[in-house]
């Protein structure tokens, strides 16, 4: 078995009361139970 690490970027329009840390979080429990994933993390966030 390979491994193979992938590298996205995501641009989330969230409202004033949505917390993006917590948006980011579901995201890694999320990709970790629908596919697999190995190891998960949340590198940077940055507001616009």
């Amino acid at each position: 078995m390979h491994r193979t690490h992938v590298y996205l970027k995501v641009v989330l329009d969230l409202d004033e009361d949505d917390n993006p840390q917590r948006i980011a979080q579901e995201m890694v429990r999320a990709l970790s139970r629908m596919y697999g994933v190995r190891t998960a993390e949340v590198s940077s966030l940055q507001e616009d």
